[in-house]
C-alpha cells in the first residue's frame, strides 16, 4: 500500500440493512463502537444497522449515526488488524465527520450525537413535497450551472449540491424549479434522475438545519494535530480545521470532484473507502482514472491492505 493515501468515507445513502453485523461478529473493537455510539445518541446502533427495518435506517436521522458508527467500526478494526498512515482524510458530507473521528479531530462519541441532531435538523428543515434532489449525468458544471439559474426565480430555486464525478452532479431545490430544470434539461438532451430522498440536502433550503445546529457545533472540541483533511466546502487539504466547515457544509456544495483531483493533485495515488458500501470508490474511478489503486473496506474479508 502507497504511502500516499486518501482514507475517504462515505455519506447518505450508503446504508443498507446487516451493515456491520459480520464486523461486529469477529472484532470486539466493533460491538465496543457500536455500544458507544448508541449510549452517545440513545438509539439501539446494533438493532437498527443489523436488523433495520429498511424504512427506519433510512430515516436521515437514523441513516446519518448509523453510517458514521459503521465507518468507524471499520476504521477501527482496520487500525487494529494493519494499522495504515493515510496521507490525507476525506468524506462525503454525513462523511466528513466520520473522517473527523478517524483523523483524531473529533471525539467519536461527540460526532454521532452531532450527526444524529443534524439528521432531525435536516429531516424537519423543509417541509415534505417542497424540496427535490435529481442526479444529473453527463452535463458540464458550467453548462449545468447555467441551466439552474434559467430554472430558478425569486420564489423557487435549484442549484448543483453534490460535484459527484465530471459525469454526475446532484441538484437540489424547490420542487418546482427541479421540475422546471428537468424540462430544460429533456430538452437539450441531458438525463437526469429523480431521488428518493426526505429532503433537498445542501441547497439554501438547508438554512434553518443551519441555524438549528450552529451552537451545537461551536461548542465542539476540535483538536488540532498534524492529519491532513480536505473539507467538503472549498477541497482545499488543511491541518487546521474549525466547526465553520460544518456548519456551511450544511446549505453549501459538496465539493467531492475537486477534493479527489486535490488529493491527486498532493501525489495521492490510493484512495480507501472505509464504511458500507463502495459508492466513493466508484466516483474516485471516474475522477481520478484507473491507474489509481481504489479499496473498498466494510467487513472482515477486505482488511487485506
Amino acid at each position: 500500500m502507497s504511502q500516499k493515501m486518501l482514507a475517504m468515507f462515505p455519506g447518505q445513502g450508503s446504508q443498507f440493512v446487516g451493515m456491520g453485523k459480520t464486523l461486529c461478529e469477529k472484532y470486539q473493537i466493533a460491538r465496543d463502537t457500536f455500544a458507544e455510539a448508541s449510549e452517545a445518541c440513545g438509539v439501539d446502533m446494533q438493532k437498527l444497522c443489523f436488523e433495520g427495518p429498511e424504512d427506519q435506517l433510512k430515516l436521515t436521522a437514523n441513516t446519518q449515526p448509523a453510517i458514521l458508527t459503521h465507518s468507524v467500526a471499520v476504521w477501527r478494526v482496520v487500525q487494529s488488524v494493519k494499522p495504515v498512515t493515510p496521507a490525507m482524510f476525506a468524506g462525503h458530507s454525513l462523511g466528513e465527520y466520520s473522517a473527523l473521528v478517524a483523523a483524531g479531530k473529533l471525539d467519536f462519541r461527540r460526532a454521532v450525537f452531532l450527526v444524529r441532531k443534524r439528521g432531525q435538523a435536516m429531516q424537519k428543515a423543509v417541509p415534505e413535497g417542497v424540496g427535490a434532489m435529481a442526479a444529473v449525468m453527463n452535463c458540464e458544471a458550467a453548462v449545468l450551472e447555467k441551466h439552474c439559474k434559467d430554472a430558478s426565480t425569486s420564489d423557487a430555486q435549484v442549484t448543483p449540491v453534490n460535484y459527484n464525478s465530471p459525469q454526475q452532479i446532484v441538484v437540489a431545490g424547490h420542487k418546482a424549479a427541479v421540475d422546471k430544470l428537468t424540462e430544460i434539461l429533456t430538452a437539450a438532451g441531458v438525463r437526469s434522475v429523480p431521488l428518493a430522498v426526505s429532503a433537498p440536502f445542501h441547497s439554501s433550503l438547508m438554512k434553518p438545519a443551519r441555524e438549528d445546529m450552529t451552537a451545537l457545533l461551536k461548542e465542539s472540541t476540535f483538536v488540532a494535530n498534524n492529519t491532513s483533511l480536505i473539507p467538503n466546502l472549498n477541497a482545499t487539504p488543511s491541518a487546521s480545521y474549525g466547526a465553520e466547515n460544518l456548519i456551511a457544509q450544511i446549505d453549501n456544495p459538496v465539493l467531492w470532484t475537486q477534493t479527489i483531483e486535490a488529493a491527486v493533485k498532493s501525489g495521492c495515488d490510493s484512495f480507501v473507502e472505509f464504511g458500507p458500501g463502495r459508492v466513493l470508490c466508484g466516483l474516485v474511478k471516474r475522477i481520478a482514472g484507473r491507474a489509481a489503486k481504489i479499496i473498498a473496506v466494510e467487513d472482515p474479508e477486505q482488511l487485506v491492505l
